[in-house]
């Protein structure tokens, strides 16, 4: 069995993508406020699907099955972002670099300027980004991080930018060495036990599901 596996493409009409960042936070006496951020920031989702013919259902009741039951997980993404929203016309990415080539929304990491600004290359001229766009490093198929995109970045005539993102790129493990990525930006998940709701039923054809994001190194 593949691992990850793909997101069905079945038709989604609501999906929540939002990260989550592990923190305590203590009201004290004499209206003081503590706070502290711990851990890895992840990312959690929900998926609601179109109203369902039933082999579209028998593809949700496998999908569900191979996304965590035996520890496989699937590849997750914003299914109302799944490109740069300056370039979404419903189709992959396309176009042509600023230096030459085809363009499929797969770029390089050209510099880490520090955790939260990186220099990507390998873009077509005036490239554009915009506030809450998503941007994958990839190192392999199971190790992704994934980020919004906080400003607003145009590509140069040479075809790079410089992005500001958040949370901040973990440099202990990618490096310039990995790829970037616009197309489908993605992280590995597993549905989340109990979550899935497969009702079957003439008035209910619309499984759901939550997911949370798992690391691999």
């Amino acid at each position: 069995m593949a691992d990850p596996i793909l997101l069905p493409a079945i038709g989604w009409v609501e999906c929540s993508f939002d990260p989550v960042q592990p923190r305590d936070t203590n009201q004290m006496e004499g209206r003081r406020t503590e706070a502290q951020t711990f851990g890895t920031p992840y990312w959690v989702a929900r998926y609601v699907a179109k109203p369902l013919l039933r082999p579209e259902y028998g593809v949700m009741d496998a999908f569900m099955m191979q996304a965590g039951d035996d520890g496989e997980t699937f590849l997750a993404y914003d299914a109302f972002r799944p490109r740069p929203v300056a370039h979404d016309n419903g189709q992959p990415l396309s176009g042509t670099r600023a230096q030459g080539g085809a363009f499929n929304g797969q770029a390089v990491l050209q510099s880490i300027t520090n955790s939260r600004t990186i220099v990507v290359s390998g873009l077509p001229a005036a490239f554009k980004l915009s506030p809450g766009d998503y941007v994958e490093i990839r190192k392999s198929a199971l190790v992704r991080s994934l980020h919004r995109i906080m400003t607003a970045a145009t590509a140069n005539a040479s075809g790079v930018v410089t992005l500001s993102i958040k949370y901040g790129l973990d440099t202990g493990v990618f490096s310039t060495a990995n790829t970037v990525h616009f197309e489908k930006p993605s992280c590995t998940m597993q549905i989340d036990r109990g979550s899935y709701d497969g009702t079957k039923s003439w008035a209910s054809r619309s499984p759901s599901f939550t997911a949370t994001e798992v690391f691999f190194s």
